[in-house]
């Protein structure tokens, strides 16, 4: 079996092409229901088919309709698999979202889940 270590790409400044939209913080994890409850993780399972939040990381120079640290909400797989970056905040996974497929924009981070009345 071959083992692949990758590494977290360095970036300073990571501007999409045109009007596109790369996100971070997409919750694949566990979720707390309102109850205080934990789900475990349904990413892979027909329970895991439902539209998922994620915070906006960088926009495109002609986008209008959404800004850099708003929350959106994009319809189930409407996003590309992620790829890990590393900048002055940190490393995490970032991935381009299809905007034909964004449902919502929030400012607010806590989120209700409405699939199953739960926060993300």
């Amino acid at each position: 079996m071959i083992k692949k270590s990758y590494k977290a790409s360095k970036v300073s400044t990571l501007t999409p092409l045109r009007d596109n939209v790369l996100v971070r913080d997409m919750n694949f994890e566990y979720r707390v229901t309102t109850a205080g409850i934990i789900l475990p993780s349904d990413d892979g399972k027909d329970s895991g088919i439902r539209p998922r939040w994620g915070k906006v990381y960088a926009i495109g120079p002609e986008q209008t309709e959404v800004k850099v640290g708003q929350w959106i909400l994009m319809a189930h797989g409407r996003w590309t698999r992620g790829i890990e970056v590393e900048d002055s905040t940190g490393t995490f996974t970032i991935r381009k979202v299809d905007l034909n497929d964004i449902l919502a924009i929030s400012d607010d981070e806590t989120i209700i889940d409405d699939t199953m009345g739960v926060k993300v």
